[in-house]
């Protein structure tokens, strides 16, 4: 089963064990630090925590497989062993994604689409859900020179592609989801027309994961100081709502609690009439 909620948007609390994650939240690769996040992302309302041990932010370097599983599997363990929650591994190797799920996870999230040799045939054995996101380049170059014609539409022929690929080798398509990859080989520009055009995107016919939590776009989009934190979770939280208008089952984020009180009220809001359920949900965050 996908880790999503019976009705409404789910939220992916995101976890970074690395040393140099993009958006400077990577201190938790202390294990007890981690554990304790991941209890607060869960206390916020995440459904699923996403654990990442290799910054794949723009002109990152690879990290070795024995490092990565080093970083997170003591995270996983501790967390599945702590708390009750889904967790998610961040990975595009297929050895980190064996032993994540060994480990405790439930789900795989990949930035490579299941590309990196053998991922493919691993997700196949390992029977859960798996993410697909787009990315044009790969980490250390994908920000250098993108180009689309139109992304919109380029970004949802790759995810086709890919999700046919994963249904031919075995991956039932109720365990695919789909990111088009916000920052990840796109210009600021792409980034906004992607989000313009995601409603575009339901073609594909998985569940869409969004990420737009921290990224630079977003502070240049609203004209927030890069040191500004506050502004950029707030306008974070509202492009994510907007995503959630535009058809995004999935957010990932990491600022949960901001994100989900937003959407829980819109969903509220949306959901002619406003019955008694409606209305507890509502008064529960107010």
């Amino acid at each position: 089963m996908l880790p999503l909620r019976g009705s409404g948007v789910s939220i992916m609390g995101i976890l970074n064990v690395t040393p140099d994650s993009f958006s400077g939240d990577g201190a938790y690769h202390d294990v007890g630090c981690a554990v304790e996040r991941a209890a607060a992302l869960l206390s916020e309302g995440a459904d699923i925590i996403d654990i990442g041990g290799e910054s794949t932010r723009p002109g990152a370097n690879p990290v070795p497989v024995e490092e990565e599983l080093q970083r997170v599997l003591p995270v996983i363990r501790a967390v599945k062993e702590q708390l009750s929650v889904q967790v998610s591994i961040d990975t595009s190797k297929p050895e980190v994604m064996e032993a994540a799920v060994s480990a405790g996870a439930s789900m795989v999230n990949d930035v490579y689409a299941l590309r990196r040799p053998g991922a493919l045939e691993m997700a196949v054995r390992l029977n859960v859900p798996v993410c697909l996101m787009h990315m044009q380049g790969t980490p250390p170059n994908m920000q250098t020179a993108p180009a689309y014609t139109d992304v919109v539409r380029e970004v949802s022929h790759f995810l086709s592609s890919r999700v046919r690929a994963g249904e031919a080798a075995g991956i039932a398509r109720r365990h695919l989801m789909v990111d088009p990859g916000f920052g990840f080989g796109k210009t600021f520009q792409h980034n906004v027309q992607l989000l313009r055009g995601l409603s575009g995107l339901a073609a594909v016919g998985t569940p869409i994961v969004v990420g737009v939590s921290r990224k630079a776009f977003v502070r240049r989009l609203a004209s927030v100081e890069q040191e500004d934190d506050d502004q950029t979770a707030q306008v974070s939280a509202g492009l994510a709502l907007y995503a959630v208008s535009q058809g995004a089952a999935v957010l990932r984020v990491h600022d949960v609690a901001l994100t989900r009180n937003l959407v829980r009220t819109w969903e509220a809001m949306a959901s002619p009439p406003l019955d008694d359920g409606n209305a507890q949900l509502y008064g529960s965050l107010v």
